[in-house]
């Protein structure tokens, strides 16, 4: 079988001969050390440092996890109590002085599981000895739409700690700010988490035009205030005076005039860590009956499992080498409350689905501060995807969608802050718009996207009131969306840039070469 992603991997890295030598952004270039240069607007906004997306913040290399317990495949029944047992096994265990209870190795060959696995504690990490055909294979057998395999924590969100919240003083804190100023930091210390809290006034969305959003059907809902809140979540580092600096830039401006912000220290005891699945393969049973009369080679059963991996309520997470085959949403899904996750080296194959409305979203973020680099998608709809209110910062890097039915891009309610670097879409577009009455009234969709040396059939990118995106050395046709808007800032639109991924090159200045290597990355970023 050819190793798709590693063939794709290999023509992403040498198609920087291609790259005009010295063509750089205005925005953001190496300086005379070979740094990073950042040019700021008028208010102080930069394109943000990415490299903090990813396990553990960002150049970290995945861990080997020593395996303590071995599953082997039985010749016929269903195997989903066997597995859960040896998970639950596992998860009785003690954890090691870093956090691990050991890895669970389910040996080469085909495992049948009717239900859904369950993982719910910390240190627990599933492997297989192969993605491909003859590997270790997860059958999703018989019907009804389902998660095969969760692995999620406990609470919907961090728990506010009282009496620490403290107001943020600046007048303008800009996109891509790691400092700012409070009334009083002296309840406060380097090492506390926190949240940064961006609320979401009446003016903001009247600014921003979300409360007229065209009622072109009546289940279309305006924006309403608090519903848009933002909850950043972060590290202090550092402390001088009432001046706080946090560990990842801010992903939205925070306006005094649109309600400014505050901090809080928080809890969050039920999120679990230090949890991944690898190497496996997982393959949806559904009913090759149902065919699509209109487009070649593709099915439409709906009554079949739904998603291969998802993660809620992580942090410190990681799926690699997995490939899902006929899921009708899913590979891997970033889900509520995850922060520091790495989906990296994954395919996402063949969905079986009708080709609508919220299916196909083969590697979708709801989370912040995570990383999906190196995947590939076949006949996927919404491919690398931004859900709604997503924090951010978020990155995508050199990832491919072949044969996709539909747009790349951040799909609904004002998700911010992600990088779309040395993504391809073939046969479609990157899209970053206002899609108005869309859904139940998707409006602006994202603001604070970068994308950077992507390539796709079409691009669309528009300017949101109070924000910008950006399309710096893209490749593809430039197109106005359904909804005519201010355009977003375009540079060196058909010639590529360098450095050829910023995130890369971000990653590199921050923590020397030594961290690409640790993800999986050849060679010094130019």
């Amino acid at each position: 079988m050819i190793d798709i992603l590693g063939f794709i991997f290999v023509i992403l890295i040498c198609a920087t001969t291609a790259w005009a030598e010295g063509n750089h952004s205005k925005l953001v270039y190496p300086g005379p050390d070979g740094r990073l240069v950042y040019v700021p607007d008028e208010k102080g906004n930069i394109i943000p440092d990415f490299s903090h997306c990813g396990y553990m913040g960002g150049g970290v290399a995945l861990p080997d996890v020593p395996v303590v317990l071995t599953v082997h495949p039985q010749a016929e029944g269903d195997d989903t109590a066997r597995l859960q047992a040896a998970i639950d096994d596992l998860s009785a265990r003690a954890p090691d002085a870093n956090g691990f209870r050991g890895t669970l190795l389910l040996k080469r060959g085909k495992y049948r599981i009717g239900g859904t696995l369950h993982i719910r504690t910390s240190g627990v990490v599933l492997r297989g000895q192969g993605k491909g055909e003859n590997g270790t294979v997860l059958i999703a057998t018989g019907k009804g739409k389902r998660t095969l395999i969760e692995f999620k924590g406990r609470g919907r969100r961090p728990r506010e700690i009282e009496n620490t919240r403290q107001a943020i003083v600046d007048n303008y804190v800009p996109v891509g700010a790691k400092i700012f100023s409070i009334e009083d930091a002296s309840n406060f210390a380097p090492g506390d988490a926190i949240i940064v809290h961006r609320p979401s006034t009446a003016k903001w969305i009247a600014t921003i035009g979300m409360d007229r959003i065209e009622m072109r059907h009546p289940e279309v809902r305006q924006w309403k205030p608090g519903s848009y809140d933002f909850h950043f979540d972060r590290t202090i580092t550092a402390i001088k005076g009432n001046q706080i600096t946090i560990d990842a830039p801010m992903g939205n401006a925070i306006e005094r005039e649109y309600g400014g912000g505050s901090i809080y220290k928080y809890e969050y005891p039920g999120r679990i860590e230090q949890v991944g699945i690898e190497n496996l393969r997982g393959v949806s049973e559904y009913d090759n009956r149902e065919k699509d009369h209109r487009r070649e080679n593709e099915y439409i059963d709906e009554d079949h499992a739904w998603n291969f991996v998802v993660f809620s309520y992580v942090q410190n997470a990681w799926a690699r080498d997995i490939t899902s085959i006929h899921f009708g949403y899913a590979c891997v899904t970033i889900g509520n409350q995850a922060k520091w996750m790495t989906v990296q080296d994954s395919q996402c194959l063949d969905p079986v689905s009708k080709i609508t409305g919220s299916r196909r979203y083969s590697f979708p973020i709801h989370g912040q501060l995570s990383l999906v680099q190196r995947c590939y998608t076949r006949r996927g709809r919404h491919d690398y995807v931004l859900h709604a209110r997503v924090p951010g910062p978020n990155a995508f890097v050199d990832c491919v969608a072949d044969i996709a039915h539909s747009d790349t891009g951040p799909h609904h309610r004002w998700s911010v802050c992600t990088l779309f670097d040395n993504v391809i879409v073939n046969g479609n577009a990157i899209n970053v718009q206002d899609r108005q009455s869309s859904g139940t009234g998707h409006g602006w969709a994202g603001a604070q996207k970068v994308l950077w040396n992507c390539e796709a059939e079409s691009f669309i990118l528009q300017k949101p009131p109070t924000s910008q995106n950006y399309a710096i050395g893209c490749i593809g046709e430039k197109r106005d969306g359904r909804y005519r808007r201010e355009d977003g800032y375009w540079e060196s639109h058909g010639q590529k840039v360098v450095p050829r991924s910023l995130y890369l090159k971000q990653l590199e200045d921050r923590l020397g070469t030594e961290a690409l290597k640790a993800i999986g990355a050849h060679g010094k970023e130019n």
